[in-house]
């Protein structure tokens, strides 16, 4: 069976590669970019980076500042109807995932048309390449400035679902570790812990691969060795561009090996109660990799080894609940080791999130099949 591999043709990482942006958008001859990003990023100015870039190499835009921090089907309609009024020839995403998904869908149904839950029924369902894209990013965790995935809020059902489809990858991803210095501790701990999900659920994937298996472990070492620094000093650089490359590695592993029940139980507490997704990963990650280890120990030795922990003399059962702990406490010194109760979540609402969580394409590659039954225990351990 042959595998396919897809990221950007161009990524341009580390300090100030913002800089780098304009000419290659000059070189491409594009004329007027629908910038999508969010209010805070705006108030803030950061999104000034990137219209100064683009002011000195004579692009002009429009700025679509609309997105939620769960972006909503609603948010990819105004933002078309905007890209179309202004006519606009391509797509320039500012922020963390939620921007890159919004931009994503915009660019997506701009080509194919139809309503973006057409693209949700299956995987690479569109037909033609999306609006040329381009994913500035601010945050190291989600890689949804790289991947094939967007993640999408249906109101009206209170569901999050992804779409999965290679036309919505970006043509050049920027990761520019000057942008993320400022992100506050809470976002770069939820984030850094969204990361290493992607990781950790890409490796033991059924769909995993050496590619894949390779670029998640490093990811993982990554995470393990710097995301508590980046947590406790943002200004140190140096733990910064070290998650930059963990969570862009992750990326690359799991857009293209998937992802597992962690996600597609995430997706729903999103989905439901509007909750962070960084932080929904980092409170699921350790139940379901035990759950999930029963069936792939090895697996999760792997990683345990990964996490820094010395399995020389365990079994790999032993090996697999050692790397869990590991993951638990990395999750307990950065502030994300929660209880869903706290956040909001109702008993009454686990089975119906559950079964849309089965429902979810990221369950489909999960290693251990579950029941609706065992999602919701998973839920309530964690209540």
């Amino acid at each position: 069976m042959s595998n396919a591999f897809y990221m950007p043709p161009m990524s341009l990482l580390g300090p100030d590669a913002i800089k780098e942006l304009g000419p290659e958008l000059t070189a491409r001859e594009f004329k007027k970019a629908l910038v999508v990003t969010d209010k805070v990023l705006v108030d803030i100015k950061l999104v000034d980076n990137l219209t100064r870039e683009l002011d000195s190499h004579q692009i002009d835009f429009v700025i679509f500042d609309d997105v939620k921090p769960n972006p909503t089907e609603k948010n990819i309609e105004d933002g078309l109807s905007l890209l179309q009024q202004e006519g606009c020839d391509f797509v320039i995403s500012f922020g963390g995932g939620s921007p890159h998904d919004c931009a994503k869908g915009i660019a997506l149904v701009a080509t194919n048309g139809g309503h973006i839950s057409d693209y949700s029924k299956g995987v690479h369902l569109s037909k033609k390449p999306q609006l040329p894209l381009v994913t500035v990013n601010t945050t190291a965790g989600t890689a949804a400035e790289m991947t094939v995935f967007s993640v999408v809020t249906d109101e009206a059902n209170h569901t999050k679902y992804p779409v999965v489809d290679k036309n919505i990858t970006p043509i050049i991803a920027v990761n520019d570790t000057e942008l993320m210095v400022a992100m506050p501790k809470h976002l770069t701990a939820a984030t850094g812990m969204d990361a290493l999900t992607h990781a950790v659920e890409a490796y033991v994937s059924t769909m995993a691969t050496p590619i894949t298996d390779a670029s998640a472990i490093k990811a993982i070492e990554l995470v393990a060795n710097n995301l508590e620094a980046a947590v406790q000093n943002g200004e140190d650089r140096a733990a910064r561009d070290a998650m930059q490359y963990a969570e862009y590695l992750a990326g690359m592993a799991f857009s293209n090996a998937s992802l597992g029940y962690v996600h597609s139980m995430a997706h729903q507490l999103g989905g439901v109660y509007d909750l962070v997704h960084g932080l929904c990963n980092a409170i699921l990650l350790p139940e379901v990799a035990r759950f999930n280890a029963a069936k792939t120990p090895e697996r999760f030795a792997d990683i345990a080894k990964a996490m820094g922990v010395d399995v020389t003399a365990m079994s790999a059962s032993d090996a697999a609940e050692a790397g869990v702990q590991a993951i638990e406490l990395l999750s307990a010194k950065v502030g994300t080791k929660q209880k869903l109760g706290d956040l909001g979540v109702k008993v009454e609402r686990l089975e119906f999130m559950a079964i849309n969580a089965l429902n979810d394409p990221c369950s489909l590659t999960n290693p251990r099949e579950a029941t609706s039954d065992e999602i919701v225990g998973i839920y309530q351990k964690l209540m």
